[in-house]
């Protein structure tokens, strides 16, 4: 999957990326991230969704950066709690493909 997402405010641009694709010269960068999607086009009237995730997360002490498009929200997490987050959510129902 390629996931390349920008951003721009009237303070900032933002890219999140694969760090091989990141360019050279940034003024602020951290790598170490993976992601995974929420499956399927999230009806604008679905209420939630992003947040019992996040707070299933929380509750278990692993922070999220998410990234949220037209059709869908993309969940980051740090490397090192990619494999926990998969597994509280897949314990709490969640399907993992």
């Amino acid at each position: 999957m390629i996931f390349i997402f920008f951003a721009k405010t009237d303070e900032e641009l933002s890219l999140v990326c694969e760090t091989k694709n990141a360019p050279s010269k940034t003024i602020n960068r951290e790598d170490g991230w993976r992601a995974f999607k929420i499956e399927g086009q999230l009806d604008f009237l679905l209420i939630g969704i992003l947040a019992k995730i996040a707070q299933l997360l929380a509750n278990n002490g692993i922070s999220i950066f998410a990234v949220s498009t037209f059709n869908t929200d993309y969940i980051l997490v740090k490397d090192n709690n990619f494999d926990s987050a998969i597994k509280i959510l897949s314990e709490n129902n969640y399907e993992i493909k």
